[in-house]
């Protein structure tokens, strides 16, 4: 396959990454820009871009992928003693415990465990911009289903009420936490709150592209927005929120609300893995390793009431042994709704990081087994 149209480099060893990535690109006719990143036991092998306006330095919305640095945040300081999981949320903020939220712990909300997903009503796209904003709205709602009988994916808040715990017991945000301890030390392309004089590096995500008989019979047999998945992800407010246009909103890329908010690179993404695990550039890791086998650990697994058979996951992490099955069991990492892959595979020495910037149709991205059956096949033979 000719990769005439793919930029970047690769390590000896990786070529056939490359070629896997040139491959996928051919697939998607040139209507999608994409970015690949990965290291091996802590050393960059692979950096490769290609499509329309795309360079390695582009920057776009990652969504859910923010997650893994929200994670990573809360690991710090849970590692640190600053926070401990098996507390209750309302400890530190004890305007959580109405509702019959008293008893939620930290864990339960990283597990996805706590029902809390959103609130009656919904939340409007200005309010899911702003992490405190939604914290505020959070306080007084009653979980959607006992806290700890079941598990569901919180898409746009789950991070929200894990930064005001963060934000009760260190004066700071997350995201400030993440700035000061995470990225500016490592350098990394991944913002939680994108400056100003970035900005000119930014590139909006687009929505897919289909039929109008495609996009019929898709729509017709989502539920309904009052359902636990339009709750879940915001579809029942007024207007519904359009995914689309909420990231590409400079005031959500200003604030990079820890559940959906973050911009950054497939550089950004692949280098907060092995920052975490391996560090980077000479300083040492972030994480212990009795750190990264707690919140690798599964704790959420099967059926998702909000996501359906798509769930398990870890802590804060998603479970990518699970998704993976050529990667080791504790695998960890988290993925985004517009196509953006990232996790860390700490036998297998992987740290894996890949952007796009058009939504794949029904939310649907078979690059990434292939991708990452690559990547994994180049590290495991070097």
């Amino acid at each position: 396959m000719s990769d005439t149209h793919v930029h970047g480099t690769v390590a000896d060893g990786f070529e056939r990454v490359r070629e896997e990535f040139a491959a996928v690109v051919a697939a998607q006719r040139g209507q999608v820009g994409a970015q690949l990143a990965a290291y091996a036991h802590g050393r960059r092998v692979v950096d490769l871009w290609a499509g329309t306006d795309v360079a390695g330095d582009t920057l776009t919305c990652v969504y859910s992928a923010t997650k893994g640095a929200a994670t990573l945040v809360t690991a710090l300081l849970v590692q640190e003693g600053v926070l401990s999981l098996d507390e209750p949320v309302a400890r530190h903020w004890p305007e959580f415990a109405a509702a019959g939220k008293d008893a939620i712990t930290l864990r339960d909300v990283l597990s996805h465990r706590s029902g809390v997903i959103g609130v009656d009503g919904g939340l409007t796209a200005a309010e899911l911009a702003d992490d405190a904003v939604i914290a505020r709205r959070l306080a007084g709602q009653r979980p959607y289903w006992r806290p700890g009988s079941a598990y569901g994916y919180g898409g746009f808040v789950t991070f929200a009420v894990v930064n005001e715990v963060i934000r009760r017991a260190t004066g700071q945000s997350l995201q400030q936490v993440y700035e000061q301890r995470v990225r500016a030390p490592y350098g990394l392309d991944l913002y939680l709150g994108l400056p100003e004089s970035e900005e000119g590096r930014f590139r909006p995500i687009e929505w897919w592209t289909a039929t109008p008989e495609q996009e019929a019979a898709f729509w017709s047999n989502l539920p309904g927005p009052q359902s636990i998945l339009g709750i879940g992800y915001g579809l029942n407010s007024t207007p519904p929120l359009d995914q689309v246009a909420f990231a590409n909103t400079r005031a959500v890329r200003a604030n990079g609300p820890a559940s959906a908010g973050g911009v950054g690179s497939a550089r950004g993404l692949a280098g907060l893995y092995a920052a975490a695990v391996w560090g980077m550039d000479g300083q040492l890791p972030l994480l212990t390793p009795d750190t990264v086998g707690e919140f690798a650990q599964l704790h959420s697994v099967g059926a998702d009431l909000v996501r359906g058979e798509q769930g398990n996951y870890a802590l804060g992490f998603q479970a990518k042994g699970l998704r993976y099955p050529f990667l080791s069991a504790n695998a960890f990492g988290h993925d985004g709704s517009a196509g953006a892959e990232s996790f860390a595979d700490p036998r297998g020495g992987i740290a894996f990081g890949y952007t796009r910037r058009r939504y794949g149709f029904a939310w649907s991205y078979p690059e990434h087994d292939r991708l990452a059956a690559a990547v994994h096949a180049a590290v495991a033979a070097s």
